[in-house]
Order: structure tokens, then sequence, then C-alpha cells
């Protein structure tokens, strides 16, 4: 029965989310799988992997084929690597111990390179806050110039009205004072 590693579709429309299976070829897609490898979530920056490392290695020494997509992610896990190493050590071209250390340091460097990637998106998203924070800041500066010319009109105007009010009230107050004293001159 020829095996295949490969991905099985989860999740909902337009956010996928996978298991990595070792699956029957003649089984569907999502159906009947031997054994579950893993999860794949390509929603997050970087891609979440989680991964049995063994159980796939030895699912490749037992010939399973993976697929194009499914090689890439075991691949990018260091499954591919350790068969590799593996293979060396069934052919006597090293040690175990020399394959554990050799597959150890290659496991330190992917750790690092992943680690500059997930602080270089960090780094990026920070960035690009700062500069959206920046020009929401311009903007409303600008808002605030543009406002503070009417504002100042719109005093201006208001000063104006009350001091023509104050002398209209000046000026018809005046008239009815003459016209009181007059009229109380004349009751004199």
């Amino acid at each position: 029965m020829p095996v295949k590693i490969r991905l099985q579709r989860h999740g909902k429309k337009g956010k996928p989310f996978y298991w990595v299976v070792a699956a029957d070829v003649r089984a569907k897609r999502d159906g009947k799988f031997l054994e579950k490898l893993g999860t794949y979530n390509p929603n997050t920056n970087p891609a979440t992997i989680d991964l049995d490392i063994d159980g796939s290695v030895k699912w490749l020494q037992n010939g399973a084929q993976p697929t194009d997509t499914a090689r890439a992610i075991l691949s990018y896990k260091g499954v591919m690597m350790k068969h590799h190493l593996a293979v060396g050590v069934r052919k006597g071209a090293m040690t175990e111990e020399q394959a554990e250390e050799k597959f150890k340091a290659w496991l330190e460097e992917k750790e690092q390179k992943i680690q500059a990637k997930k602080d270089g998106l960090s780094k990026a998203e920070a960035e690009a806050r700062a500069k959206a924070l920046e020009a929401e800041k311009e903007v409303n500066e600008k808002r605030v110039a543009a406002a503070m010319p009417e504002e100042e009109e719109v005093v201006e105007e208001a000063a104006e009205e009350t001091a023509e009010a104050a002398t209209e009230e000046t000026a018809a107050e005046a008239p009815a004072e003459e016209a009181t004293s007059e009229e109380a001159a004349k009751e004199e």
C-alpha cells in the first residue's frame, strides 16, 4: 500500500488550517489517514508549523513519499535533514552522535533565522505605526491651523458686534436720559 505524507485541509473558508498526515494514496484528501504527524497554519506570519520530527522520519524511512508542499514543510522543520543524516549513519559515513550534533547545529541556525525574521517583522510593524502616528499628528495640526483663522474671525466679529451694540446702547440711553431730564425740568 503506497503511502503519502500530505496536507489535510481544515479550518473555514478563507482561513485554511492544515494537518500534516501520512495517508494511503487512494484515500480522499480530507478522508481517512494512517497517522497525524503535525499541523500547519499559514495564516500567521511566519507560518506556524508543529511537527513530530521522529514520526515523520520513521514514515520517510518506511518509504512514504511527501507531496511537494509537504516536502517543503518537512524540509523547513528539518525532517528531510534528519532523514538524510540517518541514511549517512546507516551507510557508516558518520556515527549517531555526529549526526545528532549536526542536526542540533542546523536547528540552532534555523531558529536564529526565524527569530531574526520575527524581529524584523515586529520592527517594521513598529516603524509603520510610528509613521502612521506622525502622519495623523500632521493632519490634526493642519486641521487645527485651518480652524484657527475661522475662530479668530468669529471672535473678532463677536467683539465688533459687542462694541457696536454697546455704542448703540449708549447712544440710545443718552437721548433717553436727556428726555427724562427735560421732562423733569418741565414739571418743576
